[in-house]
């Protein structure tokens, strides 16, 4: 199936969560693992957005230089499912509400979502319903950021 970029951004923020889960998977490998394996979101202000996201996702982190950018790893677990990723401070790394989306899994969104808020976070896109795939919101991070989560329903 081709999925066309232009539709995707017209279609609304979890257009690009329906449209993938929901038909990527007809043609999939079934060897192949999930495609992303880690992410970075840009910082302005590493112990700012540590803090943000310690209180948010109830997570420690380990932080390091690498390749002379500033980082904090987020939890990693062997064997788990998904992506794990880093909070990022460089020159190339620029907070924005405009780039790439990403999603993280929680157990309770409205929670999560809570714990953003009282952490500084704005809501941009409140806990919406999307059938089979279960729900999903978004809210601005400390560095002004669009982050979205995503609940599995029971």
């Amino acid at each position: 199936m081709r999925i066309h970029l232009p539709l995707l951004r017209l279609a609304g923020p979890i257009a690009g969560l329906l449209l993938l889960t929901g038909c990527a998977h007809l043609k999939s490998n079934p060897t192949m693992n999930n495609p992303v394996f880690y992410f970075e979101i840009p910082v302005a202000d590493m112990d700012r957005a540590v803090a943000f996201y310690a209180k948010t996702f109830e997570v420690t982190f380990e932080r390091q230089t690498i390749d002379g950018n500033e980082m904090a790893l987020f939890p990693y677990r062997a064997g788990g499912e998904g992506a794990t990723g880093a909070l990022a401070k460089g020159a190339s790394y620029l907070p924005s509400r405009h780039g790439t989306r990403v999603y993280f899994s929680t157990p309770d969104l409205d929670a999560t979502l809570r714990r953003a808020v009282a952490a500084g976070g704005k809501v941009l896109y409140p806990r919406t319903d999307t059938g089979d795939y279960g729900f999903v919101a978004e809210f601005e991070d400390s560095e002004g950021n669009c982050i979205a989560l995503h609940m599995k329903k029971e």
